[in-house]
């Protein structure tokens, strides 16, 4: 079974920038494309962004087109996510999973989550 581990969260003013890191573990990483999802309080957990197995292709949600980059390293079973120009509205705990694409969405393989890492973000 896939385990997920994220970290890299914290508290970070209005404009800065952080580095998210999930370390999978208990699968074939590099046979996965992967994705990043978070919750903010009191709504429902939303797509951030997605890459492919071999990282050749990326995809994000609107709303983070062009301040968070999607990245990994199958050697280090990791998928990144380095965010800038954060703004409040980017708090909330961010989940990575396996996924997959539905169409024009992407979804979780399965609904099993890490604990998440969160970001806070002061304006």
């Amino acid at each position: 079974q896939v385990q997920l581990r994220e970290s890299g969260g914290g508290l970070v003013q209005t404009g800065g920038s952080l580095e998210l890191s999930c370390v999978v573990s208990g699968g074939t990483f590099d046979s996965y494309a992967m994705g990043w999802f978070r919750q903010a309080p009191g709504k429902e957990r939303e797509f951030v962004a997605a890459i492919t197995w071999n990282g050749e292709i990326t995809y994000y949600t609107e709303a983070v087109k062009g301040r968070f980059t999607v990245s990994r390293d199958n050697a280090l079973n990791t998928v990144y996510l380095r965010m800038s120009s954060l703004e409040p509205e980017d708090t909330a705990v961010y989940y990575c999973n396996v996924v997959v694409r539905r169409g024009s969405n992407w979804s979780p393989y399965v609904e099993v989550w890490g604990q998440g890492t969160r970001v806070t973000v002061s304006s």
